[in-house]
């Protein structure tokens, strides 16, 4: 496990707000012990499975535990366990932020506004109203009116997004940070559905994270109540620095911002689920109106400023 070393900056707000909760403390406790499922830490705490899914989403959500899919008893178990030993959080010290501060660069991209795609069934667009063209229709992804989808899916394949890249010659750049509420894609749903997602940026691969499946055991809290299938997925946080890649905490690779040929004017992320992959189990991508969190595509650039 790991330590994780955090401080004021904004982007540790999910690891705080799984900190603040009663509840939330009592599954780190009972997790201690060793791993359990959804089940069982309802059981041991006296509530429903749905409110102590939820919670443990947000600590996942945090980087406090992980999840992953185990073979038990004749069945397949969702199994939570810690993800870190221990949390250190730096205060800022006086007149650091004038030694030492960072400038952040924010963009977000809506779902449908890829540049390039090629994509696989079962596949498909909508904006929160409806659907654009047909279900399992590869060329809807190429109709004007995707621009404004709020949520796509397909079976294999990828999206590519261009970026702005504010970044300007000379600048340090500190850390690239990624944030996206993402999951797999099964006929109908299916939480044991694992897929495994790659994330490339300017054609470098940072990682490969394994969804785990493709929720369906409640509606998403904002997803429209006309829309059946896919509901939410997880808010994921990849993290590109000078150490290494991190989705929401852990090390993901050794691929650091040295390791990526930055351009000019541009950044092009790439989120792939390749055909030839261990999991194939699909991509759903959710933006605001649909899924658990009300965001599109965000992407962060970090650069100091100050002395070093």
């Amino acid at each position: 496990m790991t330590i994780i070393q955090s401080n004021t900056d904004r982007k540790w707000l999910p690891l705080y707000e799984a900190l603040a909760s009663d509840v939330r403390l009592r599954i780190l406790d009972l997790l201690a012990e060793g791993p359990m499922n959804v089940k069982e830490l309802a059981q041991a705490l006296g509530l429903s499975s749905a409110i102590v899914t939820m919670h443990t989403k947000k600590l996942e959500t945090g980087g406090l535990i992980r999840s992953e899919l185990i073979r038990r008893g004749g069945g397949t178990h969702k199994m939570c366990s810690l993800a870190a030993s221990r949390v250190e959080m730096a205060l800022p010290e006086p007149g650091g932020a004038e030694r030492t501060s960072r400038d952040c660069q924010e963009v977000a991209i809506p779902i449908g506004h890829y540049t390039r795609c090629d994509v696989h069934p079962t596949c498909g667009l909508a904006t929160t109203d409806s659907v654009i063209g047909q279900f399992d229709d590869p060329r809807y992804f190429f109709e004007p009116g995707r621009m404004n989808a709020q949520i796509l899916w397909f079976g294999h394949g990828f999206v590519e997004y261009r970026i702005p890249n504010y970044v300007l010659p000379g600048q340090a750049l500190e850390e690239i940070e990624l944030s996206l509420e993402i999951g797999s894609e099964a006929p109908g749903t299916r939480e044991n559905w694992p897929s495994d997602i790659h994330f490339y940026l300017n054609d470098t691969l940072l990682g490969v994270w394994t969804s785990p499946g493709d929720p369906g055991d409640g509606r998403g809290l904002l997803t429209p109540k006309w829309w059946t299938v896919n509901q939410y997925g997880w808010l994921k946080m990849v993290r590109v620095t000078e150490e290494g890649t991190f989705i929401d905490g852990q090390r993901l690779s050794d691929v650091t911002l040295a390791d990526i040929v930055m351009t000019r004017n541009d950044w092009t992320l790439r989120l792939e689920v390749p055909a030839g992959a261990a999991h194939v189990g699909g991509m759903t991508l959710y933006g605001e109106g649909f899924g658990n969190y009300n965001q599109d595509i965000v992407f962060r650039t970090y650069r100091r400023v100050g002395g070093q």
